[in-house]
């Protein structure tokens, strides 16, 4: 059975705000249980997990935000974006939260490096991680493959092509990276662009993109996080992603011990919004695990 969907409108009107470092930041949070951080990509927002939303609230409580200078926070335009500061602002949420118990994460694309950078903090004991499940993302900077908008975005012509990116832009774009069959709908375009264009979004996308560069910067850091083995992971990956689909797992399972990856045929970069029901699926399944894994070690 299809999952149902939050339209864009009911979405934002369930929104809060709180203000990290003097930007307003607006967030969702529902349900109890273990804390579940929803971690979204570039150039979207948090409504990208409306579909899993309610089944993960279920069982958990779940949160999740536009980061700054997505969706309907704010974008400052006089500002350096860092995916470091993304990950200081997911500690100044769960904390706003009052949120001391350990936090489990899925995250997707540029939320990928964010959740690399938390595991990285986990380490270093200043922040409690319980499991990371990511979707497609640049795990690996060797294996991203950007789009041409991205390529010149990151040019000395970034500003005039971030002003001059439309709603058709996005559709051409988007027509690249879904699966064949799983493109999004007209009105699902049409939201995409509310939310990347809200608060004239696009005049600072030349400046999100440098999360591009900072990747390799952070690689070595971000990829021994993961090697360590000290927090459970889990891969769940559209196939047919050109940015960070098959070939992407491929390197994962050469870098990571005992990998855990699920490729899903025929699905591209978004999957939570192609198959949110096999994400669902796969994303219970792995958290359930978890949960039988320490009985039987302590019956064995």
């Amino acid at each position: 059975m299809p999952l149902a969907e939050i339209p864009l409108c009911v979405w934002r009107k369930r929104g809060q705000t709180f203000v990290f470092r003097g930007q307003a930041i607006r967030y969702w949070t529902a349900g109890q249980g273990e804390p579940l951080l929803l971690i979204h990509g570039f150039p979207t927002a948090s409504w990208d997990w409306h579909y899993l939303w309610q089944p993960l609230t279920q069982r958990y409580r779940v949160i999740a935000c536009d980061m700054l200078g997505f969706g309907d926070s704010a974008k400052p335009v006089n500002h350096e974006y860092s995916l470091l500061e993304q990950a200081d602002l997911q500690q100044a949420l769960l904390a706003h939260l009052e949120i001391e118990q350990p936090v489990h994460l899925l995250a997707h694309d540029y939320g990928d490096s964010v959740a690399q950078e938390l595991l990285a903090r986990h380490h270093e004991a200043q922040v409690n991680i319980a499991s990371c499940v990511f979707l497609n993302g640049g795990l690996f900077p060797e294996t991203h493959r950007p789009l041409l908008t991205q390529k010149l975005l990151l040019s000395p012509l970034g500003w005039m092509i971030g002003r001059a990116f439309t709603r058709d832009a996005l559709v051409k774009s988007f027509r690249q990276i879904f699966g064949p069959q799983t493109w999004p709908t007209e009105s699902e375009m049409d939201d995409f662009w509310s939310l990347i264009d809200s608060n004239r979004g696009p005049r600072i996308m030349h400046k999100l993109i440098g999360y591009i560069p900072e990747r390799r910067v952070q690689r070595d850091r971000w990829v021994s996080a993961m090697q360590r083995g000290e927090v459970p992971l889990r891969v769940i990956d559209g196939e047919v992603d050109p940015i960070s689909g098959a070939h992407m797992v491929e390197r994962y399972r050469e870098l990571i011990p005992n990998p855990d990856t699920v490729l899903l045929p025929g699905i591209g970069h978004y999957p939570q919004t192609e198959a949110p029901g096999q994400v669902l699926k796969h994303y219970l399944e792995f958290r359930d695990r978890q949960v039988s894994a320490p009985l039987k070690r302590a019956c064995s």
